[in-house]
């Protein structure tokens, strides 16, 4: 690969930035490290700013260095997409970078993507599953499973399902310390919560029609529905969870749902978020197709 043009320049940046210095990015993509510290100090040259702070042991991103970045990876998806459609002229095949949530993608996601392979044997799937949020215009997935109400924003949405709430505790933790027979025993109670932004920090409830919503605590809080589960299964606390991330636990008895009486119903939607437009690659609109088609969540 020719690395002498500025996409070339913004290639090797991306790859430092991921791999975390420049030797590794050097094996990555094959140069030296002498000729990786080359293409970064003419790129800080053009550009007349520091992109990198580099010591012996650490390499990290300036503010310059970080929009640039997030620049230089949207630019790289809209080229290799360019490039993609005039390639597969209408057929599904290439990389297709997908993200979901640990526990969805585990329980959901991973089934359909190996339904998926054995139809568009010439897609290569790239599945990452993690709570955080990536970044699609930056370039950092093709397609992202997101629960949740959306934000505006330029991407395109398309909704392939939903799911319930319910509020799980172990037996043994029951046990121990009782059972809630109303919302606000849970406020004796450990309740673990969700830390991201997003999350509502109050639990909802209804009753004879009238909701409202309660403020719990407790003494740990987490990213993951999946660890959430998990916790509550160990007997940490009670968790107010997605209904699919603990269905088997419910069946098997691992986990007891409560305060039913009180559950408002709501339901979070799921959606499927990409980079529409007449320019989307075929193996993307495929696989946003196939999960609208099988997605049972």
């Amino acid at each position: 690969m020719d690395f002498n043009g500025k996409s070339g320049e913004m290639e090797v940046f991306a790859c430092v930035a991921q791999e975390g210095s420049l030797s590794a990015a050097a094996r990555a993509l094959g140069l030296t490290p002498s000729a990786v510290s080359r293409i970064i100090a003419r790129t800080e040259q053009r550009l007349g700013t520091r992109l990198l702070l580099r010591t012996t042991r650490l390499t990290r991103l300036t503010t310059e260095g970080e929009a640039y970045l997030r620049g230089a990876r949207r630019i790289l998806a809209d080229l290799r997409e360019v490039e993609d459609a005039i390639a597969d002229q209408g057929v599904p095949k290439g990389r297709l970078r997908v993200s979901a949530a640990l526990g969805h993608g585990r329980l959901a996601i991973v089934p359909l993507v190996a339904a998926f392979s054995a139809r568009y044997p010439n897609i290569t799937v790239d599945l990452t599953l993690g709570d955080e949020v990536v970044d699609i215009l930056g370039g950092q997935a093709d397609v992202a499973i997101r629960f949740g109400h959306l934000p505006d924003s330029p991407l395109t949405a398309r909704r392939i399902g939903e799911t319930g709430q319910v509020v799980v505790a172990s037996p043994e933790y029951l046990e121990r310390h009782g059972t809630p027979s109303e919302p606000h025993d849970l406020l004796q109670h450990n309740c673990l919560r969700f830390n991201f932004r997003r999350a509502e920090p109050n639990w909802p409830f209804a009753c004879n029609g009238h909701e409202f919503s309660l403020k719990v605590t407790g003494n740990i809080e987490c990213s993951s529905g999946e660890a959430l589960a998990q916790l509550a299964r160990v007997g940490a606390g009670i968790a107010r969870i997605g209904t699919f991330s603990v269905a088997d636990d419910i069946q098997c008895g691992a986990l007891v749902p409560l305060l039913e009486t009180w559950n408002p119903g709501d339901k979070e939607p799921i959606h499927a978020v990409f980079v529409g437009g007449s320019s989307m690659p075929a193996r993307v609109r495929v696989f946003v197709d196939f999960l609208l088609e099988h997605h049972q969540i």
